[in-house]
């Protein structure tokens, strides 16, 4: 009885020191994260992977309206039309428009 209680103390000591030491190791991970998103260079980086994102997804919904015409659904084509429309006025899928 005496070695089971032993190893059950060391159990519950082992879980709340390793569970400290994690809560520490995760707050340090979640500072490191915080600062490397808050870099100006990272944060640029992202902006021009977006815009290009964008740009691309543009240039692709033209190459397929032009290539498929009229062989959708209306329902499709009419989808397509408002995402031209929308394009075209500036405004993109977020509600902000392009500069």
């Amino acid at each position: 009885m005496r070695y089971r209680l032993t190893f059950a103390a060391g159990l519950v000591l082992g879980y709340v020191l390793g569970t400290r030491a994690g809560r520490e190791r995760y707050e340090q991970l979640k500072k490191s994260a915080r600062e490397f998103a808050q870099n100006p260079a990272v944060r640029n980086a992202a902006e021009t992977a977006a815009q290009q994102g964008r740009d691309a997804a543009g240039k692709a919904l033209h190459t397929v309206t032009d290539r498929v015409g009229d062989r959708v659904p209306d329902s499709v084509a009419a989808r397509v039309r408002s995402l031209r429309e929308r394009s075209r006025n500036g405004e993109d899928d977020w509600g902000t428009t392009n500069t």
